[in-house]
């Protein structure tokens, strides 16, 4: 299916500074854009192409698009938690952009350690997209018409943890793969339903899959789900000047919030933790949630602060639920 095009707010298009004017990508010299292969993260890498393009008025034809396999991709078999967690979706990429054979990387930012290695930065983001959960099933509309003992599929233990707390007479079986794979599995029973991220199913033009879209009061998303960031060299100041103007502050601004929850956390696909930030005028909202990976226990707190304060809260709200817990909370071998 053709996915969903982006609209780009009509903006002026800025002057081009005379130091930058030999540095814009060109057909012969192309920006080379690193990618996790599926269809979504090509997607994603498309969109952001097609911004700088605008931004810039340049061809298509001035960036290349380079997919790269992760070892997240490749191992299919086993749960992330055994294999490596959310690193797993990043360390080829990044390594690539250290060494040189790739320019920028597009990262879905629900994947992305809270730390980046030496010598790369992310402060570029695009616009987020819903950051809902939606509920995908071939038999039922929604979570409340699963009947008793049916098989719930997911790969995330927040997911998995936010699902047993309400639901502990399901039974919930491991379902990794992009949104094609999953949908294969539902077809051959696998499951009777599982969960993806409603703004990749808008970005890949399949908004109708989703039975229904999950409110955040009924089931917070992850940290930073529905976001893009854009990864690139630290010390790279045409780059940094090409994506400037494709930054949206307000999502840098939720994100923030969110990333400095889970980095005092200590988060990653090991530990179920959900948060969510909305902005009010200069006023940020900050929803946050820690789960035992069984489901048997869960602590939230929803908090507003200054904009600009968004970082601390985050930490504050992480510190207050932290201490409500014991220190074996989030071992899921329990």
């Amino acid at each position: 299916m053709p996915r969903a095009p982006f609209l780009l707010r009509p903006r002026l298009r800025p002057p081009i500074p005379r130091s930058m004017k030999n540095a814009l990508p060109s057909p012969a010299a192309p920006l080379k854009i690193g990618t996790r292969g599926s269809p979504l993260a090509v997607a994603q890498a498309e969109e952001t192409r097609d911004r700088i393009a605008a931004a810039f008025d340049l061809p298509q034809e001035a960036f290349r698009i380079v997919p790269i396999s992760t070892a997240g991709d490749r191992i299919q078999n086993k749960a992330l938690r055994e294999v490596g967690g959310k690193g797993l979706f990043t360390r080829e990429i990044e390594q690539a952009l250290l060494e040189g054979s790739i320019d920028i990387a597009v990262h879905s930012m629900k994947d992305m350690p809270v730390e980046q290695p030496e010598g790369l930065i992310l402060d570029c983001y695009l616009p987020r997209e819903d950051p809902r959960d939606a509920f995908v099933s071939r038999r039922f509309e929604a979570i409340a018409q699963v009947p008793r003992g049916a098989t719930m599929g997911t790969s995330s233990l927040r997911r998995r943890a936010q699902l047993l707390l309400r639901r502990p007479d399901l039974n919930v079986v491991e379902f990794r793969g992009n949104v094609q794979t999953r949908l294969r599995k539902l077809d051959e029973r696998v499951a009777d339903a599982t969960f993806l991220a409603m703004a990749g199913l808008n970005r890949l033009g399949m908004a109708e899959i989703a039975r229904s879209a999950i409110a955040p009061e009924d089931m917070l998303p992850a940290i930073a789900q529905g976001a893009i960031g854009i990864e690139r060299r630290q010390t790279d100041s045409a780059t940094a000047a090409l994506l400037e103007p494709i930054h949206h502050q307000p999502t840098g601004q939720r994100l923030a919030a969110e990333r400095a929850f889970l980095a005092r956390l200590d988060g990653s696909c090991e530990t179920p933790i959900a948060g969510l930030a909305d902005l009010d005028g200069t006023s940020l909202r900050l929803r946050g949630e820690i789960l035992r990976p069984d489901g048997s226990e869960a602590h939230a707190d929803d908090q507003s602060a200054p904009i600009e304060d968004g970082a601390a809260l985050g930490r504050e709200m992480a510190e207050k639920l932290l201490s409500r817990v014991a220190d074996d909370f989030f071992d899921w071998r329990q």
